[in-house]
């Protein structure tokens, strides 16, 4: 999309990963030349913490569409140039894949760009989701003859927790990732064990109980997350945590089932509600710890989970 028009703008396309790295470049060959002069090349990083304030870098750091013209780059030798990025992200995760820009000479800037270049990105995404959803065919055409000589309610998930099939239970699109050593909690299923099934996972109730134990302690100095099934059952397992996870783990133990919002959470860990964006990464992170011992929307512990905190 962007390509097609570059010989004539006068730019060129650049794609990086999430550290900042050029992977490939693409464009202009006059505009390329002078860019080889600046570096801005493949496998050059353009974080701002190598080159100062650019737009790849910017778009990184505020994961946001950027765009700079001229002296608002730090470097005197991107004066001459205009650039225009804007992320990618992961459709199924939310995880920021890379960014795509858009560089020229200052004086061809055209107002219309960065709507351009937004717009190619979120085709790209949304080429990523189509993927997704026809790798999750694949999986339900796969499992096929297991779903059929199964009774009783049951999921069948991908490694990133998204569903493929349903039956005897209604559920969102998406549960917590399974690991096969972790039970985790599906609302209206209770306790679950994993089953790998080819490329995806079989979720189903697990007949020894229908509720786990945490209890976050300090273990030497470092937070513990010490999680065991019901009486009767053999599953348990233990996990270390930062200290910004664990902080979070009291808080939400202390909302209680009302739970708390990206705002609550925010206000509570830095004082003022600027930090939505941090609190949910940090919740995302914590989810991949501790499996669905979190829930979402509002963030709470989840149905069926006993969480204590040591002092």
């Amino acid at each position: 999309m962007l390509t097609s028009v570059a010989d004539a703008s006068r730019f060129i396309v650049v794609v990086t990963d999430a550290e900042g790295v050029i992977l490939w470049r693409e464009g202009s060959a006059g505009v390329l030349r002078k860019a080889d002069t600046l570096g801005f090349t493949e496998g050059a990083t353009w974080t701002e913490d190598h080159v100062g304030t650019n737009a790849i870098g910017t778009a990184l750091a505020e994961q946001a569409p950027v765009q700079l013209f001229s002296a608002e780059h730090f470097e005197e030798g991107q004066h001459p140039w205009y650039c225009t990025a804007s992320p990618v992200h992961d459709p199924r995760t939310g995880a920021l894949l890379g960014v795509v820009d858009v560089s020229g000479p200052a004086l061809t800037l055209h107002p219309a760009l960065i709507a351009l270049v937004d717009t190619a990105t979120k085709l790209a995404e949304a080429r990523l989701w189509r993927h997704h959803e026809q790798s999750l065919q694949r999986l339900r055409r796969s499992a096929e003859h297991v779903l059929a000589t199964t009774t009783g309610p049951v999921l069948l998930v991908d490694d990133d927790g998204w569903v493929a099939h349903y039956s005897g239970v209604l559920v969102r699109d998406r549960i917590a990732a399974p690991r096969p050593d972790r039970p985790l909690t599906v609302p209206g299923l209770g306790l679950c064990l994993p089953e790998r099934l080819g490329e995806g996972w079989l979720v189903r109730p697990d007949e020894r109980g229908t509720s786990l134990t945490a209890r976050l302690v300090s273990v030497g100095g470092e937070a513990v997350l010490e999680v065991s099934g019901a009486p009767g059952g053999d599953a348990g397992w233990r996990a270390s945590l930062t200290p910004r996870h664990a902080a979070i783990l009291r808080l939400l133990a202390g909302a209680g089932s009302e739970g708390m919002t990206a705002a609550a959470l925010s206000r509570a860990l830095f004082g003022d509600e600027e930090h939505q964006v941090t609190v949910r990464a940090e919740v995302s992170r914590l989810r991949r710890v501790v499996g669905a011992l979190v829930a979402a929307a509002p963030y709470r512990v989840a149905e069926g989970v006993r969480l204590t905190c040591d002092p």
